[in-house]
């Protein structure tokens, strides 16, 4: 969701790479617990933003992990940037970042500082300019009281913040972004807005925040993993509020 500047720091920068977004995903099969997601999937993608739109259970989430590296093709295959995201792990950590809904499911470690350092030494960084590294991230959001902070004092919001630092020290050329603000409220939802329209870093983002993609370079309408329709965002977001209005009549709930 994007929202006027009400005089709160909205561009945060934090050495990002040129917003080059080279996404290539090619005949590509996959299936999760014996289910068919994707078959002979062909996309391409090149915009500075991306958003991706369905239906519970259309496929968005696989796609995300997908993209990101987390999840093998059965068949086909996936390329960040030249890079083969499920098989070239280190150079996809250099690549692409993704930060999930629920914060929880992605902070392993006890404390900030802790926290984002971890994701530069995966990278090869020496521990002690990592640490380094992860206070001038910390300062830049106008955060440094929160290196030695306990990951169980922060709130919500507080901690998806966390989570976008430590993707953002990482220098990813493309973050994928799977429902971040689902469940935070306005003020939360409005403020990490601000923090991610000010990113150099190409964002794929999949939500159900139809606003929030408004004004997107491009929206794609995944659909029972098809592609259902790709285009400008009014053009894409029309039709699908469209067709769900037109099969908003009660006989639809066993699809969701």
């Amino acid at each position: 969701m994007r929202s006027q500047n009400d005089g709160q720091t909205t561009d945060p920068q934090v050495e990002t790479l040129s917003p080059a977004c080279r996404v290539e995903i090619s005949n590509l099969d996959y299936s999760r617990d014996g289910v068919e997601i994707f078959k002979g999937l062909n996309l391409s993608l090149r915009e500075h933003r991306i958003g991706v739109i369905g239906r519970n259970g259309s496929g968005k989430s696989q796609l995300a992990r997908l993209i990101a590296g987390l999840a093998p093709a059965d068949a086909g295959e996936v390329t960040v940037n030249g890079v083969a995201v499920s098989s070239e792990r280190l150079k996809a950590l250099r690549t692409v970042g993704i930060l999930f809904q629920n914060p929880d499911h992605q902070i392993i470690f006890p404390t900030v500082g802790e926290e984002l350092t971890f994701g530069l030494v995966a990278q090869g960084m020496p521990k002690d300019d990592a640490q380094a590294k992860a206070r001038v991230t910390l300062e830049k959001f106008k955060r440094p009281d929160w290196y030695d902070r306990s990951i169980q004092t922060l709130s919500q919001g507080q901690r998806h913040l966390v989570c976008l630092m430590a993707v953002l020290a990482m220098n990813p050329g493309v973050i994928v972004l799977d429902e971040p603000f689902a469940g935070l409220d306005l003020p939360t939802t409005l403020a990490l807005s601000r923090y991610l329209d000010g990113v150099t870093p190409a964002l794929v983002h999949i939500s159900h925040d139809l606003e929030a993609l408004g004004d997107y370079d491009r929206v794609i309408w995944v659909e029972q993993g098809k592609i259902e329709r790709d285009g400008p965002a009014a053009e894409v977001i029309a039709a699908y509020v469209e067709a769900m209005r037109a099969q908003g009549n009660g006989d639809d709930f066993a699809d969701l």
